[in-house]
């Protein structure tokens, strides 16, 4: 393994911290009254979150400290654990519902999510697959096809929970990561086509989706319902102008937007904070894709480098999908935004990626 020189990159850890903090503070802000309401605890959902937190700082801290080599020794049985939990939460009695899809595994209110533990574990997999047999990803048979069979099967077992938007998330990092290692693009175009109407047909076969994608092209339409949650996200929105109408007084989080602490957190955000601390936020996750991407780039070897790729390309699609769902960019799709929305898996593992970059900007040359 290469000698441990340097101190992390610690404009990257700033940035986290940042978030993170912006993040409990919104978490409050955005939970207290619907809190109070259902759990007679204004705090319910901080005090949780903090929980999340400490959890997930002294896993990344741990983590930053692990040389990232030694996830490559672990990267089968990281991949397997992770399959063997997704077949697992599939088996009733043994996965949980919520919201309408099978998607957790625990006992009472502990609980974890094995799609967010997927996401990462394939990351650590295909880093080693594409380091290894990069020379042959141009052949679709012998490189490309056999990284596409590993990602849609996971694609698929989420499916089957059903888990679209983390689907989406964890397919668009993987193309990222073997588009970057050279493969051809008329493989991709040809994908694409075939992921149109692989797309159309699980819309189709899924009548809340039709009514997710009518929502998107006019909520107005039904603001009772299948458009309710956009729109609140836009009246919230709206509001805010430049400066926002202040910290804790939000209309919108008082029964109008549904739990504004999950995904629709940045709204509550924009309508406290305005345009300004929107922005901000948005500054913040724009100068962490920055940073990602010259660890990447700066990474000692191939393996390195796409497992930094990957990291940092994971968090900023799950940015971007986030946002533009609740700026009404595109359909609501269920995907948190990283570091700010309340919740234990998604939280833990996220602090648990960064983990992995922290070390890796150890030895890179930034």
């Amino acid at each position: 393994m290469f000698k441990n020189q340097n101190a992390p990159d610690y404009t990257l850890l700033a940035v986290i911290l940042s978030l993170l903090l912006i993040g409990i503070v919104m978490v409050y802000s955005s939970s207290y009254v619907w809190a109070d309401y259902k759990y007679a605890d204004s705090f319910f959902y901080v005090k949780r979150q903090l929980l999340f937190c400490g959890v997930g700082l002294v896993a990344m801290f741990f983590i930053m400290g692990v040389p990232y080599g030694t996830w490559k020794k672990y990267s089968k049985l990281i991949l397997l654990s992770c399959f063997l939990l997704l077949l697992a939460v599939l088996i009733p009695g043994v996965g949980m519902e919520r919201g309408g899809a099978q998607s957790w595994i625990g006992i009472g209110a502990f609980s974890i999510q094995p799609s967010e533990f997927m996401k990462l574990g394939l990351i650590i997999y295909l880093s080693v697959y594409l380091s290894v047999q990069q020379k042959y990803i141009t052949s679709f048979r012998k490189g490309f096809f056999p990284s596409l069979l590993l990602v849609f099967t996971a694609f698929g077992l989420i499916m089957l929970q059903p888990d679209l938007g983390t689907g989406v998330v964890l397919v668009l990092t993987s193309m990222v990561m073997i588009y970057t290692a050279g493969a051809r693009l008329s493989h991709f175009l040809g994908l694409a086509v075939l992921g149109i109407a692989g797309f159309l047909l699980l819309i189709i076969s899924a009548p809340y989706r039709i009514d997710r994608i009518t929502a998107f092209l006019n909520p107005w339409e039904d603001p009772s319902d299948t458009g309710f949650q956009i729109i609140q996200s836009l009246y919230a929105i709206g509001p805010g102008g430049l400066t926002g109408v202040g910290l804790g007084n939000s209309l919108q989080k008082h029964f109008y937007l549904p739990e504004p602490q999950n995904d629709f957190i940045f709204a509550i955000l924009g309508e406290e904070l305005g345009f300004l601390g929107g922005t901000f936020v948005i500054g913040l996750f724009m100068l962490l894709f920055w940073r990602g991407v010259k660890v990447a780039l700066e990474a000692p070897d191939t393996y390195g480098r796409f497992l930094a790729l990957g990291i940092v390309s994971m968090l900023t699609i799950q940015v971007m999908i986030n946002i533009s769902v609740v700026i009404g960019l595109i359909p609501v799709t269920g995907i948190t935004l990283p570091f700010l929305s309340y919740g234990g898996s998604s939280l833990t593992l996220t602090l648990c990626s960064v983990g992995i970059l922290l070390n890796i900007s150890k030895y890179s040359k930034l």
